[in-house]
């Protein structure tokens, strides 16, 4: 309880009839209490602000504003997350590297399979050096028109340092990747740049 993660958020949404719009904020998430759930479990309630990207000012002179609240719950199994009502299984128990599991196992939205592809490794990441980072990869897939690409890492100590989510598609198949010409999407980017107790 008390710990927080501050992010730096680089997003962009493309539509296919223009107006491209490109967000940049912080977000900083707190292990505010633990509680019991409605399923009397022990949870821990996590609390997300962010402060909006603005050119005229800096982010030290802008307030945090909260924005959800998410709840976190840790077994013998699997961590999960509730998010907006719906819980995800993101790390599963044993951690092994290229170990596979159903990140949707607590929703009812179907199959979705997620893998370690590293575990333990050294990382730096904004000047933090982290020591034991752990890679979930949690989709990707791509074709000639899309690609979909879903990771999070997580370093020992820390918690969540890094998401990426890359939804796009381009209808018009050409030698370049689809990332080049990208026509609908969404490109975000959250990483860690700074953590402690409040």
């Amino acid at each position: 309880e008390g710990k927080y993660v501050i992010y730096q958020v680089d997003s962009a949404v493309y539509f296919s009839l223009g107006a491209d719009t490109v967000y940049k904020y912080l977000i900083k998430e707190i292990m505010a209490d633990s509680f019991t759930d409605n399923e009397g479990k022990p949870a821990i309630r996590l609390e997300r602000y962010v402060k909006r990207y603005n050119p005229l000012k800096s982010y030290d002179s802008s307030p945090w504003i909260m924005k959800e609240v998410f709840m976190v719950n840790a077994d013998l199994k699997s961590v999960q997350v509730s998010e907006r009502d719906i819980r995800y299984s993101k790390l599963a128990f044993p951690i092994q590297e290229n170990s596979t599991w159903n990140g949707n196992a607590y929703n009812t939205l179907g199959d979705w399979q997620y893998s370690y592809k590293y575990i333990d490794k050294k990382e730096t990441m904004n000047g933090h050096a982290l020591d034991k980072v752990l890679y979930v990869e949690q989709k990707n897939f791509y074709t000639l028109i899309s690609y979909e690409k879903y990771v999070e890492k997580y370093a020992k100590g820390v918690g969540l340092v890094y998401r990426e989510i890359i939804d796009v598609r381009s209808p018009v198949i050409t030698s370049d990747s689809t990332q080049n010409r990208i026509s609908e999407g969404v490109v975000y980017r959250q990483t860690l740049i700074s953590y402690g107790y409040q």
